[in-house]
């Protein structure tokens, strides 16, 4: 639009008296030429100040209004506030607030003159509650105080009363988040709320129905809502290629299923939330018979010794490391500055033995978040033809979707190279012992802890074989100062630390109450030796981790890892509860995150070995294998026979 230059002000407005341009080019006064009386001005002057005639011909668009000022004021009474069935005890400072009268000028258009509501009434601070008990004498005080609640309150929102039980919010008929969902979202939703419909239909037979504990079999809502996620989300998770499949095969068949079957199903998933009466257990463990008598079985266990050429390959130490090695590997650690890789989360970090001089630290980097267990992959689903994503057993994720599921204090490392375990505590070769009353075997088991030094020895035990006498079970002071005991499967806790009672020769072994402890690792290591001599067979599982930690060379080695070697080979093994299971119909390490016990890891390692021992020899006696004054002989040849 151009801006008026005044040209047409003493022309009449072509629209008066009705015009309704708010500022028209044309004249409205008495000026000359205009051929309007007064009334009509008068007129145009209110319909200026209060509102637009309604006149609408040959005009579409939003009227405007011409702003005024001046005229009349005139008093408005806000009304009064709504009225309740219930009487409320007000404070009168806030009912004369509400009551206060507002001026505001007549000639404002409607909308600035329109009245307006009154805030909310706030919650006076400190209200006495005599005001209170006068108008509700009678009353408990709990209601008085309910009375006064509401009175506070806007008279819009309804205050649930306290002892009005809350409902329970539960989960909504949504699909649960996955880090890679197998399909979108909405198919998701769809086909999760087809299963809760059946299973709602399913639900509804049970509720008509008279059956015996129908009560427990009939299912809440929110049991229902949970019931399909969960179904759902196992599907997911376990099955993504075949997700759909899955999931609508499953809707056809509980669209087709009968009352009688789904009650089946719900009294199978009834009697997995029971607790556990001992009807479930595994059937009694395998009671171990050789055929042989325990000198007999001592002579049979040579013929189970691994032999020495290639473990070095797969972390048997079978060899003393060099001084000139040593040496080397000293210069190493002194060129790093205590840079290690952590065990768990694979981060760098640096260690202070000793702690590092300006605060006390001994390691770097802050906490470590890790998952605890290795990524296994799980089983191939029928139907399915991808195979699935590596997962960890901890936490149920995948592989790669978080930084882990568990936190720890420090990071921690783990040392495996021969010369720089030899720089922490030496390596010896078995001695020879001039003793006649030594056990025939052994079996031995160490457990673990982090230290600024890696990986040390922090309990020892030695049982005897075959027949499981304890020999030695000992706490170990490691070297260096404790980052982690790794109590998860080490089972040693501080608590046991703090109440170990020094060592004492003159103690028999497993009388005590409380575990002994030893200054350190090569104390512990001398009170093995003396249960050995370099003929003496040593027993037990991953034997090249519990070498190391007590760092001997020994040359004769039963170890069930290679006994009950994995299909693929090393470095490939089975761990010592899948064989006790398998073999022995066992349960070991029952204690989750309590840790393991080394005693019960020391006797199931041989168990593991007489098992094997019996087979054998089944098959030797086929053979015509005999025994005779404890030792084995073999099967004579024909010609001898003859004669």
């Amino acid at each position: 639009m151009f801006s008026s230059l005044g040209l047409f002000k003493q022309t009449p407005c072509p629209e008066h008296p009705h015009c309704p341009t708010r500022n028209c080019l044309f004249a409205h006064n008495d000026s000359p030429g205009y051929k309007n009386d007064s009334t009509a001005s008068r007129k145009l002057s209110e319909t200026h100040s209060l509102e637009i005639a309604d006149d609408t011909s040959g005009y579409n668009g939003p009227r405007k209004r011409r702003r005024v000022s001046g005229g009349l004021k005139k008093e408005i009474e806000l009304p009064t506030p709504l009225k309740s069935t219930q009487q409320y005890a007000v404070s009168p400072k806030l009912v004369k607030a509400s009551q206060k009268t507002h001026i505001v000028d007549e000639t404002l258009p409607r909308t600035a003159s329109r009245t307006i509501s009154p805030p909310p009434l706030r919650a006076a601070k400190n209200i006495p509650t005599k005001t209170i008990a006068s108008e509700n004498e009678g009353r408990d005080k709990a209601q008085l105080l309910r009375n006064r609640d509401a009175a506070l309150s806007p008279p819009s929102i309804v205050k649930k009363s306290p002892l009005q039980k809350a409902e329970v919010v539960g989960e909504s008929l949504n699909p649960r988040m996955l880090p890679n969902p197998p399909v979108s979202h909405p198919i998701r939703m769809k086909l999760v709320t087809m299963l809760y419909e059946q299973m709602i239909r399913l639900n509804d037979e049970v509720k008509r129905s008279q059956a015996e504990a129908r009560d427990a079999l009939l299912l809440s809502d929110q049991a229902l809502i949970t019931e399909a996620l969960d179904e759902e989300f196992q599907v997911a998770r376990k099955s993504p290629t075949v997700y759909q499949n899955v999931i609508k095969s499953r809707i056809m068949v509980l669209k087709k299923m009968k009352f009688e079957v789904w009650k089946e199903e719900r009294i199978k998933k009834l009697a997995q939330k029971l607790p556990d009466t001992g009807q479930n257990k595994p059937s009694a463990p395998k009671n171990i018979e050789t055929g042989l008598t325990p000198a007999e079985e001592i002579a049979f266990l040579p013929r189970l010794a691994a032999k020495q050429e290639g473990l070095s390959k797969h972390g048997y130490i079978t060899s003393m490391p060099t001084a000139a090695e040593v040496e080397a590997a000293q210069k190493g650690i002194e060129s790093s500055h205590g840079w290690e890789l952590c065990d768990r989360c694979k981060t760098r970090f640096q260690v202070f033995p000793g702690r590092r001089a300006e605060d006390g630290a001994l390691t770097s980097g802050g906490p470590c978040t890790y998952h605890w267990t290795r990524p296994r992959r799980p089983e191939m689903v029928k139907g399915e033809t991808k195979r699935p994503d590596l997962k960890y057993a901890c936490c149920d994720e995948t592989l790669g979707a978080s930084a882990g599921c568990t936190k720890a204090e420090s990071h921690v490392f783990k040392i495996s190279d021969p010369k720089r375990l030899a720089l922490v505590m030496p390596f010896v070769v078995t001695p020879v012992q001039g003793q006649t009353d030594l056990p025939g075997a052994v079996c031995f088991d160490c457990e673990m802890g982090y230290t600024t030094y890696g990986m040390e020895l922090i309990r020892l035990t030695a049982t005897a074989w075959p027949d499981g006498r304890e020999l030695l079970d000992v706490l170990v002071h490691p070297i260096g100062e404790i980052l982690d005991l790794n109590s998860r499967f080490s089972g040693v806790w501080p608590e046991e630390f703090a109440n170990a009672v020094p060592y004492e020769k003159d103690v028999q072994p497993g009388v005590a109450s409380t575990l002994q402890i030893v200054d350190s690792p090569s104390k512990a290591r001398d009170l093995l030796l003396e249960l050995l001599t370099p003929e003496t067979p040593l027993i037990g599982h991953a034997l090249e981790n519990d070498l190391n930690a007590v760092r001997i060379l020994h040359p004769v080695i039963v170890d069930t890892c290679l006994l009950y070697a994995h299909p693929r080979g090393l470095p490939l093994r089975f761990g010592l509860k899948v064989l006790m299971r398998k073999h022995l119909g066992r349960d070991i390490q029952m204690g989750g995150d309590q840790g393991h016990d080394s005693k019960e890891d020391a006797r199931a390692a041989g168990d593991l070995v007489r098992y094997r021992i019996g087979e054998m020899w089944q098959k030797m006696k086929g053979e015509g294998w005999s025994t005779r004054d404890g030792d084995l002989y073999p099967p004579l040849p024909l010609d001898t026979k003859h004669e």
